[in-house]
């Protein structure tokens, strides 16, 4: 955690201040000005307390706090200033969110107090946002295992979609794409409420019944309401609510929702889950792209234009059969996994990561996996062993 402290002052008196009274106690950085300062945070950050005087040329202490709150939220803020009048200290609690507000001139010992009142509140605040940080991936690998164990067909399905949103948001420079693979990640979360017979006739474009259909249909529904839940994923429910939405507006849920009103982490799921439902149902990869262009009015039409560059030159592979403990990565399933009398482990097309290696092991403890496991390397990474094999 840093404890550093930063002091902004036009003036080089009152720096060298600073520098010979508080050094002792901090480690301090000075800034002869609001610009100077920015420069700082970015070179020499992050600093646990930001000190600046009100009244700076070209910048004053109440813009250069707020800029700092923009580049550096976390840092805690303090506005030093001789000019107390009241105005002065409502403009800079409301534009800069100052922690304290001190006036010239400010005893030593006071100041003192203060820095490291500050730096407490920045233990806080970090520690705060270490903890949601760990909670919130705990909460989605959580929902990810859950899914995995249940309905390991969904659970490949999105995985793989995953992988196809990514390449989409590179494409279209999304910014904070993080929550889009995190939809894509949970979009078959919903998908537990669903026998799996259902969810394979699914998946192989077969027919579904009528109560099949209206089960799927709900699945979104499902997914958002659990996802909803979980503090600061409430964008990420959003999308998973309305990833069967056509651009058009058909499609669950049945609103007046249409067009880019839409929210764009839900038009590219869209795309990504039928691109994937369609390349794994055993439509030619040369086809996907036409079957997908002919479904006049199911997607954002920008979105579409990019379709075609996903996934780039495609690298040298091969199918290999091999034992389970010789996956590693690089490699994709090309079947489902399934135990020896025949049930569902890990469904296809998913990469092999270490800890799919991990779910495997444990699972084959209480029932043998079958064996070998047909998968897709990429010849560039084989060993020269796996390469003569």
């Amino acid at each position: 955690m840093s404890k550093k402290i930063l002091c902004v002052d036009d003036d080089p008196n009152i720096l060298n201040a600073y520098k010979r009274g508080l050094r002792k106690l901090f480690q301090i950085e000075t800034a002869a000005g609001g610009a100077e300062g920015l420069e700082a945070i970015a070179s020499v950050g992050p600093f646990a307390v930001v000190v600046s005087d009100m009244r700076m040329p070209g910048m004053d202490g109440i813009q250069f706090l707020g800029a700092v709150k923009k580049h550096a939220p976390e840092s805690v803020r303090i506005m030093l200033t001789g000019n107390a009048d009241q105005q002065t200290a409502v403009d800079a609690v409301n534009e800069g969110n100052i922690f304290r507000f001190l006036t010239k001139p400010c005893p030593p010992e006071r100041l003192a107090e203060t820095l490291t009142a500050g730096i407490e509140q920045y233990r806080l605040i970090t520690a705060e946002k270490e903890l949601l940080g760990k909670t919130l991936r705990g909460a989605i690998k959580l929902l990810s295992e859950v899914l995995s164990l249940t309905n390991p067909t969904a659970f490949g399905h999105a995985s793989r979609v995953r992988g196809v949103v990514r390449d989409l948001c590179k494409e279209l420079k999304v910014e904070n794409s993080w929550q889009y693979e995190i939809a894509a990640m949970l979009s078959q979360i919903g998908c537990v409420t669903i026998p799996p017979d259902t969810l394979e006739k699914m998946h192989k474009g077969e027919d579904l019944t009528t109560d099949e259909s209206k089960m799927f249909e709900s699945h979104p529904k499902v997914g958002r309401d659990l996802i909803a839940n979980i503090p600061r994923l409430e964008g990420v429910s959003q999308i998973i609510g309305y990833q069967q939405k056509r651009f058009d507006g058909s499609g669950p849920p049945s609103d007046s929702v249409a067009g880019s009103d839409i929210p764009l982490g839900a038009r590219i799921l869209k795309i990504a889950l039928d691109y994937d439902a369609l390349k794994w149902s055993g439509v030619a990869d040369s086809d996907v792209l036409v079957e997908l262009s002919g479904r006049i009015g199911w997607y954002d039409p920008q979105i579409m234009e990019k379709v075609g560059n996903i996934g780039g030159a495609a690298a040298p592979v091969a199918l290999r059969e091999v034992r389970m403990r010789e996956l590693t990565s690089m490699m994709t399933l090309a079947e489902d996994v399934t135990t020896v009398d025949g049930s569902l482990v890990v469904g296809k097309g998913q990469e092999v990561t270490p800890s799919l290696c991990e779910r495997l092991k444990n699972f084959s403890r209480s029932r043998k996996i079958k064996e070998p496991i047909r998968v897709i390397v990429r010849t560039d990474s084989m060993s020269p062993a796996m390469a003569r094999s």
